[in-house]
């Protein structure tokens, strides 16, 4: 197993964990909102020190690379950049639907037949998400959605769905089916990246450090703000 630096800025929490051999050495959270720009750099310095004391070599950086917050997702992307090419480092990107159905495994134990549906708020009724089976096979692959009533029902004749993450809470008011369980407190956080980085570090799937983007799944549309007339 390896010494991987997580990174994880794709929603509003911003966090960084340290792993090594299957375990969390250290880690650091932040839920108060978008303070990405001001924390991460801080954070990372943390696991830096926390690494050097141990005496542990690093030896990947992983960070999560979407979908999600445009903004939440150039900083973090950035910073792991930096950091793998300074380093000479090899760069992990982890999906951030992934991520959050992985989490939902580890949370609580489901039966074979249930399909996961992660999903991250977008805008008004919309949500990124996908649909992964057991084995994160991708039944429907990454996307946006705008939610309504029919959502994945040609897959609840067969199946139970399991809605993860801050998007499922937009499912939650609108589809109302016997066979769809939600779990919107679930959110992607950097020590829950062990297990994905760890297979990716292992197969050896990397990202380009300097050409790799983030995952948004549609084009940046910036807002403006009204002018006052008085």
């Amino acid at each position: 197993m390896a010494n991987i630096l997580n990174i994880e800025t794709s929603t509003n929490v911003c966090s960084v964990a340290l792993s090594s051999e299957g375990q969390i050495v250290d880690h650091h959270e932040n839920y108060d909102g978008m303070n990405h720009a001001t924390l991460l750099s801080k954070f990372i310095e943390d696991m830096l020190n926390t690494a050097k004391r141990k005496e542990l070599n690093i030896d990947a950086i992983a960070v999560s690379i979407g979908p999600g917050s445009y903004t939440g997702l150039r900083i973090g992307l950035s910073e792991a950049k930096g950091l793998a090419f300074g380093l000479d480092l090899p760069l992990i990107g982890v999906n951030t639907l992934q991520l959050l159905t992985v989490t939902a495994m580890f949370r609580e134990f489901f039966d074979d037949d249930v399909l996961y549906a992660p999903m991250i708020d977008a805008r008004r009724m919309e949500v990124y998400t996908a649909l992964y089976n057991n084995a994160l096979d991708a039944l429907l692959e990454p996307q946006p959605m705008i939610l309504d009533e029919s959502s994945f029902s040609n897959f609840l004749d067969d199946h139970h769905i399991v809605m993860i993450g801050n998007g499922a809470q937009k499912a939650q008011d609108i589809i109302k089916h016997p066979k769809v369980q939600f779990m919107p407190d679930i959110k992607p956080v950097a020590i829950d990246m062990m297990a994905l980085a760890e297979k990716a570090f292992r197969e050896s799937v990397f990202i380009d450090v300097a050409y790799s983007t983030p995952l948004y799944l549609k084009d940046f549309q910036a807002t403006v703000a009204k002018k006052k007339l008085f």
